[in-house]
């Protein structure tokens, strides 16, 4: 579903509200006109007018703070619906651990949820074995280089 619907930028007063003062028209067409006039004459003078209105934030509705409302509220509501989904589960209300009715079933998932826990711990620990190993290697080539390297001479200062 599109939120398009949210949004009435075609309103009569809203463009009234928009081109009723000249400079400040969003699409007003002497500025554009201008604009590509500047780009047929020399390509600096029309690349610095386009530059000028971006930078005029007269191109769009930038300016507009009850255009950054919508985009918030309608981040928080897709947040809201993202973190209802994961409450309940993507799949639908069987995937997030209620009965299903069948009794063998869901003994079944539970014995299989509680070794695949145990796996799970079991292979962090597996994991926490081989970095150590790796680590200890690690310092232990290093240590190896570092005693087999000639220490260099250190220069006394001369007596004064």
């Amino acid at each position: 579903m599109s939120d398009t619907a949210h949004f009435d930028r075609c309103s009569r007063a809203d463009w009234r509200e928009r081109h009723s003062r000249f400079p400040e028209a969003v699409w007003h067409p002497v500025p554009i006109a201008l604009m590509i006039l500047g780009f047929v004459l020399w390509w600096p003078i029309g690349l610095a007018l386009l530059l000028l209105l971006v930078a005029s934030r007269k191109m769009g509705r930038w300016n507009d703070p009850g255009r950054w409302q919508e985009k918030m509220q309608r981040m928080q509501w897709k947040m809201e619906r993202m973190r209802s989904r994961m409450e309940h589960g993507f799949g639908g209300p069987r995937d997030s651990g209620r009965p299903s009715g069948n009794r063998a079933f869901d003994e079944y998932r539970q014995d299989m949820m509680h070794r695949l826990e145990e796996e799970q711990a079991a292979f962090k620990d597996f994991l926490d074995r081989l970095r150590q190993a790796k680590d200890k290697a690690e310092f232990d080539q290093f240590m190896s280089e570092h005693r087999s390297r000639p220490t260099p001479p250190q220069s006394d200062p001369p007596p004064a």
